[in-house]
């Protein structure tokens, strides 16, 4: 059977009060307070009402917005009761986005949150091994050795000239 919004959040309530629910095309999505993410994500999947024990993914996403530009977002599932539900964290620091790693809950989330620091540049606190995942560990601009996360909004279309080795452009007639 699958579980209802309000099991999920009679769950999710005792460790996170302030958690707010939207739903969108029978996808249910919470909103966690960043202090409080690895605490819900301990009780989704250790909660007998719950089992949300299969985590899909872990992505950012980078809104370009001055305030509340990045968000982590968790995607679980529950196999004993066939259900999903997606976890939405606001980070607070534009510029340097931190998170808390859930590595600890979800030994996967290892290579996701890998992912979301390379292409975004969101770095996982706490995580074992947080390094870059696609990219070379030198992807940094020549004008001031900065690492470049090419999935910002603010990376330019063309890419950094001299970042990596590209072919030539073509030269239009």
């Amino acid at each position: 059977m699958a579980l209802s919004k309000e099991t999920i959040l009679d769950v999710v309530r005792p460790v996170c009060a302030s958690v707010d629910a939207v739903e969108h095309h029978d996808q249910l999505t919470l909103l966690i307070p960043i202090a409080e993410i690895v605490d819900v994500c301990r009780e989704l999947r250790d909660n007998s009402l719950t089992q949300f024990t299969f985590l899909v993914d872990i992505t950012a996403i980078d809104w370009n917005k001055k305030n509340g530009r990045f968000e982590v977002v968790y995607f679980l599932q529950s196999m004993a009761h066939k259900a999903r539900v997606r976890l939405k964290v606001a980070l607070p620091n534009d510029e340097h986005p931190h998170c808390p790693t859930v590595v600890g809950i979800w030994e996967a989330a290892d290579w996701f949150e890998r992912e979301a620091y390379d292409m975004y540049g969101v770095k996982f606190d706490g995580h074992p091994d947080l390094r870059r995942f696609y990219m070379p560990e030198d992807f940094v601009d020549p004008s001031n050795a900065e690492p470049i996360y090419p999935l910002r909004k603010d990376f330019p279309l063309m890419g950094i000239p001299g970042s990596l080795p590209l072919p030539p452009m073509p030269e239009i007639i």
